[in-house]
């Protein structure tokens, strides 16, 4: 059996994906340990799971900012400060662990740099497409910008005579989405496996929420409306908008509104506001969510066909947005100009029974089903692995070109999904 290290950022939407890789993982022998904020892994992986602890600073409040000022707040103020802080726990972790594999998310610079310098083999954990479609390709200054980060990390914390990119593995990219909703890979693509959302099955958890059930058994419409956990109060309007939307059409629809920062303070009596609510128990009974277009949130509403009105804020969202829009899935309106009006009309377009939007989440949430998930994951890994593990074969003086090397093995060929 092989040893898999994950390393993992403190956001519970990098974590979830994983913790079903890792549960599959050791449901077959393996042994799995982590590496990230031990506090997060165990509430949503338990308390059995082995965890290298990363203490990393919270987030901080990004107010208002979007679009590239977002971008800067997010690599110099998080994701390069969180690799320098993660880096020595993550080494720690390598050194006592002993991985066959690290297995290290996209945003987790720290896990990718020291395997590589330890000589560990990685793999990639991309939670969310929004890389592997070349957002700043038009954007030759922030590319150039975002590279000279990556480079002085690498010089900081990695092997400085590296070359591979943190955020793409050369070994390969487990990427938790299918191309019928994120479409073929812009970067990378011959070493992207796209294994569709790893969803764990939460069903039997139904009873413990504290949640009134009996409100969703209605004849109207029932729409989740949930701006994400990490916004803040950036949503506020939007959220506040979006309830007197749905109060003021009683007579088609009913809402669950997640409200995490109690923002909306006055709530019709056909919408129920909740700080928390159980997403993945809900959705399956709700008929659209209305979002801020979180990868998690969308693929989680699209594995069980619900069609979306999406309303992106910041970061992956506004691509994930266009994803959904691309895919006939669902309508996007622009976040800051949204009025109740334009709410109302995104739910009755996604809706319309004649418009396509409920056959085309159906469709793509067949193929999230088809893609094999965790499940798959796990065959993937285990098969890097296995390669890895393959003696080298020594070529024949008839042979034009030498064999591969351990690090060049890849188990694409066993992805269905490869192209």
């Amino acid at each position: 059996m092989s040893k898999f290290l994950f390393v993992v950022p403190p956001l519970v939407g990098h974590i979830n994906p994983t913790v079903a890789v890792a549960a599959e993982l050791t449901r077959r022998g393996h042994e799995v340990a982590w590496s990230g904020s031990e506090r997060v892994i165990r509430t949503l992986g338990g308390e059995q799971a082995r965890v290298f602890d990363c203490y990393a600073e919270p987030f901080g409040e990004r107010g208002d900012l979007t679009g590239p000022a977002a971008l800067q707040f997010l690599v110099e103020r998080f994701l390069a400060p969180l690799a320098r802080t993660m880096e020595p726990h993550v080494t720690e972790a390598v050194r006592n662990f002993t991985p066959d594999v690290v297995v290290a998310d996209q945003q987790a610079f720290a896990g990718a740099l020291v395997a590589e310098r330890e000589g560990i083999p990685w793999v990639t954990s991309a939670t969310t497409s929004t890389e592997l479609s070349d957002p700043l390709a038009g954007m030759p200054k922030v590319q150039a910008w975002l590279q000279s980060i990556l480079t002085e990390l690498r010089e900081d914390v990695g092997d400085p005579a590296a070359d591979s990119d943190p955020r793409f593995s050369p070994h390969g990219i487990l990427a938790f989405t299918t191309e019928e909703l994120a479409g073929r890979p812009a970067v990378a693509a011959d070493r992207v496996w796209m294994v569709g959302p790893a969803l764990r099955d939460g069903a039997a958890h139904v009873g413990t929420w504290d949640f009134p059930w009996d409100f969703l058994g209605t004849e109207v419409a029932t729409v989740l409306i949930s701006m994400g956990t990490v916004n803040g109060k950036t949503g506020a309007a939007f959220l506040r908008g979006a309830a007197a939307a749905i109060g003021a059409n009683a007579h088609r629809f009913r809402a669950v509104l997640v409200d995490p920062d109690g923002v909306v303070d006055e709530v019709p009596d056909n919408v129920v506001v909740r700080p928390f609510v159980p997403q993945r128990e809900l959705l399956p009974l709700v008929d659209a969510v209305v979002c801020h277009a979180g990868h998690n949130t969308v693929c989680e509403a699209l594995w069980h066909g619900v069609p979306l009105v999406t309303a992106p804020i910041r970061d992956d969202q506004p691509v994930v947005a266009q994803q959904v829009v691309d895919a006939g899935a669902g309508v996007r309106l622009r976040f800051r100009r949204a009025t109740e009006q334009h709410i109302i009309d995104g739910l009755d377009a996604v809706l319309d029974p004649d418009a396509g939007y409920l056959a085309a989440a159906v469709r793509v949430g067949r193929s999230f089903r088809d893609a094999g998930g965790a499940h798959r994951a796990a065959d993937l890994l285990g098969e890097l692995v296995t390669g890895l593990q393959q003696p080298r074969r020594s070529a024949t003086p008839s042979e034009s070109r030498p064999a591969s090397t351990a690090t060049n093995v890849s188990p694409m060929s066993g992805n269905p999904r490869s192209a």
